[in-house]
């Protein structure tokens, strides 16, 4: 299963921004990483640069390597409507953030790695697949068997409520309502840049 399994807190701290969750080392530290870090005279960065930094950060904040980002972007074109919001949409629709954003997991990786290990159903089946497409209507559940994990209790119980997905926190399964609309989707992402980097 190809993941990206390097530091974190220097990713974040290259990019500015908490992009894997909650940091302790990142709101310590939270300027660009290397010796000179706060004292670097950074250059100008470039067109080309800003649009590649920004696709960068939406690889690393959803946990997609190149190729899979790429053919989702593809996906995303073939898609009516503006590539980068169909693009965003997909993102979101996958269910390891689906199952991120129910409150079941603390962070993206773990909503996928408890994806991977099987303890999530979808529409009553278990899915280990965190790059399923989720549609609107389908139900996300946490399996009867790992119910009592502490990870995912501990986890529900601080979740944050979206209007696209309702959640059931007494037992553990929620539903796809509808696809977000942009402006409800807290990520700092300019969509744009990457359609602008994958045009050229």
């Amino acid at each position: 299963m190809a993941r990206y399994t390097g530091p974190r807190t220097k990713i974040a701290r290259k990019f500015g921004e908490p992009i894997f969750g909650t940091d302790k080392d990142f709101e310590k530290r939270n300027y660009p990483p290397g010796q000179h870090g706060l004292a670097r005279k950074r250059k100008k960065t470039s067109e080309y640069g800003t649009q590649l930094r920004e696709k960068q950060k939406v690889k690393y904040t959803y946990g997609l390597l190149e190729r899979q980002f790429r053919n989702l972007y593809e996906k995303a074109s073939r898609m009516s409507g503006q590539k980068g919001e169909n693009l965003i949409l997909l993102l979101e629709s996958r269910l390891d953030n689906i199952v991120y954003r129910l409150g079941f997991a603390p962070t993206r990786a773990a909503a996928r790695q408890l994806v991977s290990h099987s303890h999530i159903t979808l529409n009553g089946k278990v899915c280990n697949i965190p790059s399923a497409i989720v549609k609107p209507g389908d139900a996300v559940a946490v399996r009867e068997r790992s119910k009592s994990l502490e990870v995912i209790q501990n986890s529900v119980a601080s979740a944050a409520k979206y209007s696209w997905l309702e959640l059931d926190p007494k037992n553990l399964n929620g539903k796809y309502l509808n696809a977000p609309v942009r402006t409800e989707i807290p990520e700092t992402i300019n969509e744009q840049l990457i359609v602008e980097l994958y045009s050229k």
